[in-house]
C-alpha cells in the first residue's frame, strides 16, 4: 500500500515523495520586471531542504498583461531565463524536483491598462472590463504559450504546469459563463485549451509530463460542475495532458449554487471523480495541512500526489514534519536531524 512518503513516478520524473508544494503566487514588491528575486530563491529553496518532494514555482505569465498584479512572475523573455534555472539548480541540489505554472490572467490582470478575455465581461464592478481577443489575437496567446514553455524547459524545469483554474483565461475560455465568442473559439469551449496544451508539448520533451490544473466545480449559479468538468478533462487528456491538479471555483463571485466548503479536504472528492473517470493521476489539493489526512488520501487511492499550501507558507518544513508525525522514513538533512530523533 502506497503512503505518503512512497515514491513516484510519472514518465521520467520521479519524486522521491508524493508531497507538492502547489503555486502559490508572492507578490513580491522587487519583481516588477517578472524576474525571480533573492525572496523566490529562499522560498523555494528552503521547501526544497524541508523534504518537499515536488515544488511547482507561483504562477508565472506569458505576457506582461497576462499578470494578476506587477509583482507577479513572468517568462515572456529569454532574459527571464537565468534567475528560473538558478532557482531549479538549488531545489535539485536539495533532492526535489520542480515545475512551473505557466499562465495568463485574462480579466483578473488587475494592473493591466486594459485587461483582455474571451468575451468583454468584466469579473464584477470592482475589477476592469476586459476586452475581447480578436481570433488572430486568441491563436498568438496560444503561440506565447509556446514560447514560455520553451524558456522553461531551457531553463531545466522538471515538469510544466498550465492553469486552467480560478477564472484565469484558459478557465475563462472553458467556462460559458465568460466565453460568449461567436467564432471558433466559442463554438468549441476546449479549443484554446487543446491548442494551448499541443503548442506547449511541442516544445517539451517527450519524456517530460505536462500537468493542468483544473477548476473541477464553479460555485456560482449556472456554473458547470463535476459532469461537465469530466467531460473537458478528457477532452485536454486526449490532447496531451499527463495529469491533473485539481480545484474548483474561481469563474465569477460565489453565487447560489453551492459555496465552497471550508472543511478539510473539501475538494478531493472532485479528485477523486476525475480519477475515476479518466484513469488518469491526480494532484488533490485544499486543506490537507494534516498529515494523518494527507496520508489517508494517498493509501486510500484518492489521489496519486498531495498538494499541501498554506501549511507550507507557515513551516517550509511541513514534510520532515510529516514524517515524524506519521513515523515515516525520509531523509533528513544531517544538521538538522537532532531536532527529529524520536
Amino acid at each position: 500500500m502506497n503512503d505518503l512518503f512512497s515514491p513516484y513516478r510519472i514518465k521520467e520524473l520521479e519524486l522521491k515523495n508524493r508531497i507538492v508544494m502547489p503555486p502559490m503566487c508572492q507578490y513580491s514588491v522587487e519583481a516588477e520586471d517578472g524576474i525571480p528575486t533573492n525572496w523566490h530563491q529562499q522560498h523555494y529553496v528552503s521547501r526544497a531542504v524541508g523534504g518537499t518532494g515536488l515544488i511547482i514555482v507561483e504562477m508565472t505569465d506569458v505576457e506582461p498583461d497576462g499578470r494578476i498584479s506587477n509583482r507577479d512572475l513572468g517568462l515572456w523573455s529569454d532574459d527571464q531565463i537565468g534567475a528560473f534555472s538558478n532557482i531549479v539548480k538549488e531545489v535539485h541540489q536539495y533532492g526535489a524536483k520542480v515545475g512551473i505554472q505557466l499562465a495568463h490572467a485574462g480579466r483578473k490582470a488587475e494592473d493591466a491598462e486594459t485587461p483582455v478575455a474571451p468575451s468583454a465581461i468584466a469579473f464584477d464592478e470592482t475589477f476592469k472590463t476586459p476586452r475581447a481577443l480578436e481570433t488572430e489575437e486568441v491563436k498568438e496567446m496560444v503561440d506565447k504559450f509556446r514560447a514560455s514553455a520553451r524558456r522553461a524547459v531551457q531553463a531545466g524545469f522538471d515538469v510544466i504546469e498550465l492553469h486552467g483554474a480560478h477564472g484565469y483565461l484558459i478557465h475563462q475560455f472553458t467556462s460559458p459563463l465568460t466565453n460568449k465568442r461567436d467564432d471558433e473559439y466559442g463554438r468549441d469551449l476546449t479549443k484554446f485549451g487543446v491548442e494551448v496544451i499541443k503548442a506547449v508539448k511541442s516544445e517539451m520533451p517527450a519524456d517530460m509530463p505536462l500537468i493542468m490544473r483544473i477548476s473541477a466545480k464553479e460555485y456560482v449559479e449556472g456554473g458547470y460542475g463535476i459532469e461537465e468538468s469530466i467531460a473537458f478533462s478528457q477532452v485536454f487528456k486526449e490532447a496531451g495532458v499527463d495529469m491533473f491538479h485539481v480545484s474548483s471555483g474561481g469563474e465569477g463571485p460565489i453565487g447560489g449554487d453551492g459555496r465552497p466548503g471550508t472543511h478539510a479536504s473539501y475538494q478531493t472528492p472532485l479528485a477523486r471523480e476525475i480519477k475515476k473517470a479518466l484513469d488518469i493521476p491526480v494532484i488533490a489539493v485544499g486543506r490537507l495541512d494534516d498529515p494523518i489526512l494527507a496520508n489517508s488520501i494517498i493509501g486510500n487511492d484518492e489521489a496519486d500526489l498531495v498538494a499541501v499550501g498554506r501549511g507550507m507558507l507557515r513551516n517550509p518544513y511541513w514534510a520532515l514534519e510529516a514524517s515524524k508525525a506519521l513515523n515515516k522514513k525520509t531523509e533528513i538533512p544531517k544538521q538538522y536531524q537532532l531536532g527529529f530523533k524520536h
